[in-house]
């Protein structure tokens, strides 16, 4: 394990290395683990987002805000972030966790980045500890969509196709390939309602999901705006308005057609 190529990463080298490796140590390795350090990197990380947020959204309010922050420090924004540094290579897990696959475990890789930082706020305090989170936060600043406040595309599927009161999409795993450290997951998105059928591809299968149901969203969004091609009928009751005859079930068209013929010549509607 080259703690070196981790800290290359992140931009930051530990004066204390030990730190470091508790950082990456799951409780089912040793009992020096990270979770005591883990609550004190939650803590910074909502104060660092918290600050970013405040300063580069001046028009927004307090309750949009919070939204936001709860949608960029969530498990899977962490995940992602933990993904992207490749830190499942360098976690430090028990052999049983080993062979469930814990080092692709979302929620230990969230809760191990979150103990990273912790663990460098400890070596070198709280202006360090918020230039490594802000490098990490910034380029995901920038491509936020407001209108979203954050949320995930699997969030914003469902929310789109409830207001339309269309089923939930359906999510299947397709494929799985790759070495047990580095898989890539094929997962198909489905709306029968709307005959969509999508593929996405991730680092793991709720990464696949976000990406199938990215592709799904916008194919929802696609059959919205096309104008509807179903012909309506018009009802008897408007035919008949419109002084357009209508055939009676049971009524021989010939009979029909005689009655209104004398309809037309007799106003009166009766025999001579």
């Amino acid at each position: 394990m080259d703690l070196k190529l981790l800290q290359n990463r992140i931009g930051y080298t530990f004066k204390d290395i030990a730190l470091l490796e508790q950082a990456l140590t799951h409780r089912s390795h040793s009992c020096l683990h990270n979770e005591r350090i883990e609550f004190l990197g939650d803590s910074i990380l909502n104060c660092v987002v918290a600050s970013l947020l405040f300063k580069r959204y001046a028009d927004i309010d307090e309750g949009d805000l919070s939204r936001v922050r709860a949608n960029l420090v969530k498990q899977q924004a962490l995940f992602e972030i933990a993904q992207s540094l490749d830190l499942p290579h360098f976690l430090r897990l028990g052999e049983g966790e080993l062979k469930s696959g814990g080092f692709r475990r979302p929620s230990i890789l969230a809760d191990t980045l979150e103990a990273l930082f912790g663990a460098i706020y400890l070596d070198a305090g709280f202006d360090v500890a918020r230039d490594v989170i802000c490098a990490l936060y910034n380029p995901i600043l920038d491509t936020v969509d407001l209108a979203t406040l954050g949320k995930d595309a699997k969030t914003l599927l469902q929310e789109f196709l409830q207001g339309k009161k269309i089923a939930l999409p359906q999510y299947n795993v397709i494929a799985t390939r790759g070495a047990a450290h580095n898989q890539e997951f094929e997962i198909e998105c489905l709306v029968p309602k709307l005959a969509i059928q999508v593929f996405g591809t991730g680092g793991s299968r709720r990464a696949g999901e976000q990406a199938a149901a990215k592709l799904a969203l916008e194919s929802a969004k696609a059959v919205a705006l096309k104008p509807s091609s179903r012909k309506v009928k018009p009802r008897a009751s408007q035919l008949k308005l419109a002084g357009i005859a209508t055939l009676q079930p049971g009524v021989p068209v010939n009979s029909t057609a005689k009655s209104e013929v004398r309809n037309d010549s007799d106003p009166a509607g009766q025999k001579q």
